[in-house]
């Protein structure tokens, strides 16, 4: 079957498209991620907010392993295969249930892995089977992203997820359920992502006719994606090692707070996660047309998106840190300086978020070995920062936001390392930085000192939001190209497409 073959921008174009979906997918995401995090600081404290974090950190860490690498992995499978592509998803699909069902198992063994201060009591005990939910909806997202429908991660992870969450748990709070309120209305936020996903999966890819259980497939794709899967859980554990870690020096109260500091740190960082999956089909396809510089440019221009936005936010959101944290309560201010150093983390990381997203498919042995020097080193710097702390008797606080330095300083290095190997092996720079963002900080930072002279009520409502746009209008006149141009604007339907067919692994 011939196909027209696609102009040297829809690459580019179909990033864009990706990018502006997901730039409003954040905007949704900050706009249901605080409600959430209001009504668990001030209905349910930093105590059961830190117990209700550990436990989530640990669950969230298997269901990645259970993913089986599939987020990426996926987009590989289906451009090279010749089977239907309802069957590939069904194959994958089951290999994800599969890998939940051992986890599951494993969690409810073994509860004290969620609870290492013990008294296991309700809805606890069941908190494992959302893995099931988790690892389903993350398959189906990543096969309706190859066929370049964003919208449905942004609708099931953008208003789904975190608006059910926060109903749940404004409900529960009033009830008797409330000590288990954050554990159940997380289960049900999972169990409606997953619900939603699949209900998009089956409206885009129909029914899987004749695809029948296939143990050697399924062990096939468990099999070809453990290097993917290693690196997806490495990449997600060094953002949640930190907690696990404190969690064992520190009171659940401080855990409480640095998680407050972890969630909002952690919507900067969506946007590069939601640039996976339209990015995975792109690279697949000019690696198996030997596209090399093709590949680094795709790298580059979508690190410089994804730096620029990202240190936008963190400018806008550390800044005005003491205002955002006082907002979930006003006994979260004390983690405002790991919130700082998180969001500074966030936008060091990126360079190493893009060139993983194609070593994965070039380098993915070399790649984890890169992967899990850095989760080592963060590791012991984070060991050894808190425990100097601890000795110098400094307060938890202080000991949380030395976890969130540990964590920049290893991602700084992830992300050397990284872009390095990559732009060795494509023949061509990857790195995504421009000078025009120092001139764009700079003047965010004019502009921020304004907004902290403000009241707090002012300082969020209208010094944030000033802040993101004197950052945005220096980097679009000093610092982007006609390209970049292209993330903001729409031409005509703009529905690009990859070709699919007869494609080898590169």
């Amino acid at each position: 079957m011939s196909e027209a073959v696609p102009r040297p921008d829809d690459d580019i174009a179909a990033l864009a498209k990706g990018g502006r979906t997901n730039f409003f997918g954040f905007l949704l995401r900050l706009a249901a991620r605080i409600p959430f995090l209001f009504i668990a600081g001030r209905f349910y404290g930093p105590e059961l907010l830190g117990r209700f974090a550990y436990a989530v950190i640990v669950v969230e860490l298997a269901a990645q392993l259970a993913t089986l690498g599939l987020k990426r992995g996926l987009a590989q499978q289906l451009s090279t295969t010749d089977q239907p592509h309802a069957c590939v998803v069904a194959d994958g699909m089951l290999a994800a249930f599969i890998a939940s069902a051992v986890a599951s198992a494993i969690l409810m063994i073994f509860p004290q892995a969620m609870f290492p201060a013990g008294d296991i009591r309700g809805a606890e005990w069941l908190l494992p089977l959302v893995i099931f939910g988790i690892a389903g909806a993350d398959v189906a997202l990543a096969a309706l992203a190859y066929r370049h429908d964003v919208a449905s991660t942004v609708h099931v992870r953008a208003l789904v997820e975190p608006w059910v969450i926060s109903i749940a748990a404004g409900v529960l709070a009033y009830t008797i359920f409330r000590r288990d309120g954050l554990i159940l209305s997380y289960a049900v936020s999972v169990v409606a992502g997953l619900a939603a996903a699949l209900w998009r999966l089956f409206r885009n890819y129909g029914v899987a006719h004749g695809w029948k259980p296939n143990p050697a497939a399924v062990n096939a794709v468990a099999r070809r994606n453990i290097p993917l899967a290693a690196a997806d859980a490495i990449e997600w554990g060094s953002r949640r090692l930190d907690i696990a870690i404190l969690g064992l020096f520190v009171a659940p109260y401080y855990v409480g707070l640095y998680y407050v500091a972890q969630q909002v740190a952690s919507m900067p960082q969506k946007l590069k996660t939601s640039f996976d999956p339209i990015l995975a089909p792109v690279i697949t396809q000019k690696l198996a047309e030997g596209d090399k510089a093709a590949v680094a440019r795709q790298v580059r221009q979508v690190g410089f998106w994804i730096i620029a936005a990202q240190a936008g936010i963190a400018l806008a959101l550390g800044i005005t840190g003491e205002a955002v944290m006082g907002l979930v309560g006003p006994q979260f201010v004390g983690g405002t300086a790991a919130l700082a150093f998180l969001l500074a983390a966030e936008v060091i990381a990126a360079t190493a978020a893009v060139s993983e997203a194609a070593l994965v498919y070039v380098a993915r042995h070399r790649n984890l070995m890169i992967s899990t020097l850095m989760i080592a080193a963060q590791a012991v710097l984070t060991v050894s920062i808190i425990v100097s702390m601890r000795a110098l008797h400094w307060p938890g606080a202080y000991q949380a936001a030395g976890a969130a330095l540990a964590l920049a300083l290893a991602l700084g290095l992830a992300s050397i390392l990284k872009a390095q190997l990559l732009s060795r092996l494509l023949g061509a720079r990857v790195q995504g930085w421009r000078w025009s963002l120092v001139w764009a900080a700079a003047a965010a930072a004019v502009v921020g000192f304004i907004a902290v002279q403000l009241p707090e009520w002012m300082e969020l409502s209208l010094g944030a939001p000033a802040i993101l746009v004197a950052f945005g209008l220096v980097i679009w006149y000093r610092g982007f190209t006609q390209e970049d141009r292209a993330l903001f604007r729409k031409h005509g339907p703009e529905e690009p497409s990859l070709p699919t067919t007869d494609l080898t692994t590169p």
